[in-house]
């Protein structure tokens, strides 16, 4: 709750658009270690109602997986966010597959995230309710694992595919997009012009703000990033490298590479 209160204020203040997700079911406490039942009681009966009541958070998330929440017990805390408002995502099938996206696809969330070990059925699922998949390789990377999503069956099968970095301090230590964006073309095998779309307009749906940015079109706003590169395969090809030369936000110049605006 304290983090979703700093992000709140935080929105006030900062240029950049911040849209806050309740995740308190991410992990299970010490203290509730042996009583998970009563956590999961908590989030449904205290903490949702708060963070709705309060206008804290736009989305309700869930990690779920096999030994942290359930699929029952993630059906039942998600079914509580979508009635008191909130969007739904998901943390799914990332270290087994537990049928997260399959989940994801019946409570009809926007987006499900990792999904490294998604199933046909989930895959189909997801194809079909349109939910997103968040693709996040920098946390295979940074976790030295050997499997990664299945990007190119998600995207052969008609699920759209957003991009992002996964930023924490346990599993992806990095706010670099520009090397998400090599990892997706190296280990997801994913085409440039993809690798374009799931960093814009198909993050922009991940985040039901598909209306207002993720394209340069009449009526939205003018959030556009200056590249330094002759095309676009540049954009993945080089990695470790800034290759930003402006940032426009709203149509106001907020970084510039020969100096902050």
């Amino acid at each position: 709750i304290k983090q979703l209160e700093v992000i709140q204020m935080l929105s006030e203040n900062h240029a950049l658009d911040l849209i806050p997700t309740f995740l308190g079911a991410h992990e299970i406490p010490d203290e509730y270690r042996d009583d998970k039942d009563a956590y999961v009681e908590l989030i449904i009966n205290e903490m949702i109602p708060m963070v709705a009541e309060r206008n804290l958070a736009v989305f309700s998330d869930v990690f779920c997986e096999k030994g942290v929440f359930e699929l029952e017990e993630s059906e039942k805390i998600q079914m509580a966010a979508k009635e008191h408002g909130l969007e739904l995502k998901f943390h799914a099938d990332e270290i087994v597959n537990l049928g997260g996206a399959q989940l994801a696809a019946k409570l009809g969330a926007v987006s499900a995230d990792h999904l490294v070990y998604i199933s046909d059925e989930g895959i189909a699922a997801m194809a079909e309710a349109g939910t997103i998949a968040v693709m996040l390789p920098g946390t295979s990377f940074y976790l030295d694992l050997r499997d990664y999503a299945p990007a190119r069956r998600m995207i052969e099968a008609g699920v759209p595919l957003a991009l992002s970095t996964d930023f924490n301090p346990g599993s992806s230590v990095t706010v670099s997009l520009q090397i998400i964006m090599t990892l997706a073309g190296n280990k997801l095998k994913m085409a440039t012009n993809e690798i374009i779309n799931a960093i814009t307009i198909n993050s922009a749906c991940a985040l039901k703000q598909e209306k207002n940015i993720g394209s340069i079109e009449p009526g939205k706003k003018a959030d556009i990033v200056v590249w330094r590169a002759s095309n676009i395969k540049q954009l993945p090809y080089f990695y470790a490298i800034n290759q930003v030369e402006k940032t426009i936000k709203n149509g106001r110049i907020v970084y510039d590479s020969q100096g902050t605006k």
